[in-house]
């Protein structure tokens, strides 16, 4: 049996402007993962898991049709995932064989409501290692990052696949998004082995080692938010408010790198001043394209936060879901958590995922 793990993610700061090339994100994996076990078997195969089987579809009428919406549906990027790999797997001579996968994922809660910590891409990094060693493809993080990209796009259609290099390479990274419309041209006219073995225009993925005295906390509001929804009305109003919408750009790549070299230099303040400063960025991008980006529950959150001294906002696409604050020494954590409970905020009790050895 083949047993292989994927981590999720959040995003620190970065998000919406990192679906653009050449605009980074602070990233970090976190030590909740998605489990993919692999057996073969033989004539018939199967695809389980307990979280889930009560997986909902989304759907909308087009006409007389009911077009369904698959990108919130685990299935779907567990299935191309496959698909990708086993056509590397012919390219380079390999005969396809008959499996079981069983998939259990700790990103979610009792109730199967997600945290956010990226479910999708990590199911389908989980698969992609899995299907890798089970045929045994000489592979490394980078390919492996990929074939996963390759596969969540294809299903997604939108987003950075920043959630993808989290659960790749673990602990926390700078990245930066590759051009989406090089990738269509290429699958159109090359084989796998040749578009992995590509320099992918525009990607780049920087592992960063944090000041330890830098520590992360995580609020979850108990309300889960669709991330493909929320990106499809970004992506409206960049065209409809475009001069808006590169003044958020460029005042996000400004920030962002600010804070990659605050990290750097281990320079607390600067880290924590970027922040808040993506937070009131990401609140703009909200206002004009008329998205709840940051929720009352969210606001709620990072108040409470700041009034304790950590510097917080929300994470990745907002809506709902999770914010996360970085605090120091000067910050009483437990009269800050104290406080969330009181306002009906779970504190979600996650430590940074390192892989040992991780490189780009």
């Amino acid at each position: 049996m083949i047993t292989v793990k994927a981590p999720g993610k959040l995003y620190i700061a970065g998000e919406y402007a990192v679906l653009e090339p050449g605009h980074p994100a602070l990233i970090v994996a976190l030590d909740r993962f998605i489990t993919v076990s692999l057996v073969e078997t033989q004539e018939q195969g199967s695809i389980n898991s307990r979280q889930y089987l009560e997986t909902d579809f989304h759907w909308r009428r087009n006409g007389d049709r009911m077009v369904f919406d698959n990108r919130d549906n685990p299935y779907h990027y567990i299935l191309e995932a496959i698909r990708i790999v086993e056509a590397l797997a012919l390219e380079m001579g390999r005969s396809l064989r008959v499996f079981d996968l069983n998939i259990n994922s700790q990103l979610e809660d009792q109730g199967g409501r997600k945290y956010g910590l990226g479910s999708s891409a990590a199911v389908t990094v989980a698969t992609v290692k899995a299907l890798c060693e089970f045929y045994q493809l000489p592979l490394n993080r980078l390919d492996i990052f990929k074939l996963a990209a390759i596969a969540h796009f294809n299903v997604q259609g939108n987003g950075s696949l920043g959630d993808i290099a989290a659960s790749v390479f673990g602990g926390w990274i700078a990245f930066s998004t590759f051009d989406k419309d090089w990738l269509r041209t290429v699958l159109k006219n090359n084989s796998f082995a040749q578009i992995i073995a590509s320099d992918w225009p525009g990607l780049k993925i920087e592992l960063l080692k944090v000041p330890h005295e830098l520590e992360l906390l995580i609020g979850w509001t108990g309300s889960p938010a669709s991330t493909s929804h929320l990106v499809d009305r970004i992506t409206i109003a960049k065209f409809a408010e475009k001069q808006q919408y590169q003044d958020f750009l460029n005042a996000s790549r400004h920030c962002v790198e600010a804070m990659i070299k605050g990290i750097k230099e281990a320079k607390l303040s600067v880290v924590k001043d970027g922040i808040r400063l993506n937070r009131q960025l990401i609140k703009g991008l909200g206002v004009f394209s008329n998205v709840a980006i940051e929720t009352p529950a969210l606001a709620e959150l990072c108040q409470i936060a700041e009034d304790h001294g950590g510097a917080a906002k929300s994470s990745g696409a907002g809506g709902g879901d999770c914010g996360i604050v970085l605090t120091d020494q000067t910050v009483d954590q437990a009269r800050l958590i104290s406080d969330w409970n009181r306002h009906q905020i779970t504190t979600l009790p996650l430590t940074v995922f390192e892989l040992t050895g991780a490189s780009v």
